[in-house]
């Protein structure tokens, strides 16, 4: 039986949107050893179509020597949720379809550990679906005010454990939960 790790990078306030804003804070070693722990054993990376299509772009061209992730980025198979996506450009992708809870239970048993990065709709959906094992986030000590939420107002509760907890000496405070039982 597989799992789903989610990590997203996220305000105080719990906005999760394109997190450019995090380049003020710096990247402590530390965080990319927390990112690297949240991928490791990782058989896939599942995202939506809006973080793919980010994505692509950024990592796609990178190397290793670039970023010690781009490896995993680009040889890693991506499985992209989408309704509107029909083709994709970044090697080792394919197309799930639109959002479906049984697709992605299905795919989470054949392919093991998937990893997931933003894609804030299809998380949303996962957590209320209860299929989302493990979330790995980063809070930086600030609001954004407005934008897309990790939880949707209305969201129905979720019940975890806290897996590890740790602070970073540029404000971050990393915080991975498990799904309870």
């Amino acid at each position: 039986m597989g799992e789903i790790h989610v990590h997203e990078f996220m305000g105080l306030d719990g906005v999760i949107d394109a997190p450019t804003w995090t380049a003020d804070y710096g990247f402590a070693p530390q965080m990319a050893a927390a990112i690297g722990a949240a991928t490791d054993g990782s058989r896939g990376i599942l995202l939506g179509r809006t973080t793919y299509e980010m994505f692509e772009p950024a990592w796609s061209k990178r190397t290793v020597e670039d970023d010690p992730g781009a490896p995993f980025f680009n040889d890693t198979t991506k499985y992209v949720v989408s309704s509107t996506l029909s083709a994709a450009t970044w090697r080792n992708s394919e197309i799930v379809g639109p959002y479906d809870p049984e697709a992605i239970s299905r795919l989470k048993d054949e392919v093991g550990k998937l990893y997931v990065s933003g894609s804030g709709t299809l998380v949303r959906a996962m957590l209320a679906d209860g299929l989302v094992d493990q979330l790995h986030l980063f809070v930086y000590p600030l609001t954004r005010g407005s934008g897309p939420r990790l939880f949707a107002e209305g969201a129905a509760p979720v019940n975890v454990s806290l897996a590890a907890c740790e602070s970073y000496e540029n404000g971050v405070v990393y915080l991975a939960y498990r799904r309870r039982a």
